[in-house]
């Protein structure tokens, strides 16, 4: 039989192997949080770009499916992580603007004039009155003309009149404001749609750094899509830095009263106390006009 020695060696031997399980065990189950977390961020940072970026129908809302256009020979970009990358413009920018068919338009429209656009003036002063105020634009014509030419074109028939700002999203990461749908529910659009431009065309074919987020500032003006080469009318308007990839067509700023009127929507929220849906303060575009 055993001595009291050697059933109190038994019984230590016992208790430091049901230790080393115990923590063996913590481990394991601090790694499958760790590895959980990671997932989770990386589907939340999805599920974001796919919110953001979802169009039902239009190029507009912010979705990305469908056929990719590779840009000419662009260079690398040269901003930071987590940046917009510098423009720096090629030579074929504004030299052949096309706007092809695609499907019917929400509102009869007939599309822009197509080829060479002006670059000059740099900048174009749009006024963009709503029923909550003012949302005064400044549009970046020498970084992407055929965006630009599209909007105005746009603005002087009328067609962004009494239409509705559809989409507010408020989440930490995406803030904007979406309009420019005759349809009033993401689906709309002129009819036409048109190749990406700055940022998309500051990398090259195939760079990954164009699909991760970078950061969309406040104040910006962009194109919403559903995916590459299918800008349309939709656009929107960022009141709080959001993370995007850069895949969303930006062609100006937003002014301070237009900040001003931005904020007193979000602060509204969405309908239903949501993160992402229609303004809780209906947004109807009286007039966009260029100065």
């Amino acid at each position: 039989m055993p001595t009291n020695s050697e059933r109190r060696a038994a019984a230590k031997r016992n208790l430091d192997q049901q230790v080393q399980q115990r923590a063996e065990a913590a481990r394991k189950q601090r790694r499958l949080l760790m590895i959980v977390g990671a997932v989770a961020a990386v589907l939340l940072m999805a599920g974001v770009v796919f919110v953001v970026l979802r169009d039902d129908g239009d190029a507009g809302n912010i979705n990305a499916s469908g056929s990719s256009e590779s840009s000419a020979a662009s260079p690398a970009p040269t901003g930071g992580a987590g940046q917009l990358p510098k423009f720096t413009a090629s030579p074929e920018l504004g030299a052949n603007c096309q706007y092809p068919k695609a499907r019917p338009a929400s509102k009869a429209v007939e599309p822009p004039r197509s080829g060479k656009v002006p670059t000059d003036p740099a900048e174009v002063s749009v006024s963009m009155m709503t029923d909550q105020g003012p949302i005064g634009l400044m549009l970046s014509n020498a970084q992407s003309p055929c965006t630009v030419n599209s909007f105005i074109s746009l603005a002087a028939k009328d067609f962004f009149k009494d239409t509705q700002c559809h989409r507010l999203t408020t989440s930490p990461t995406l803030s904007v404001l979406q309009c420019g749908d005759p349809a009033g529910d993401g689906t709309g659009g002129p009819g036409y749609e048109f190749a990406n431009e700055y940022p998309t065309d500051q990398y090259e074919s195939g760079d990954p750094a164009a699909q991760r987020p970078v950061t969309y500032p406040r104040g910006t003006v962009a194109m919403a899509n559903a995916g590459p080469g299918t800008n349309g009318s939709q656009f929107f308007l960022v009141y709080r830095d959001s993370m995007l990839p850069p895949q969303y067509t930006v062609f100006g700023k937003i002014q301070d009263d237009g900040l001003a009127t931005l904020d007193k929507i979000a602060e509204a929220g969405v309908q239903g106390g949501a993160d992402d849906g229609p303004p809780a303060v209906k947004v109807t575009v009286k007039s966009v006009q260029a100065d």
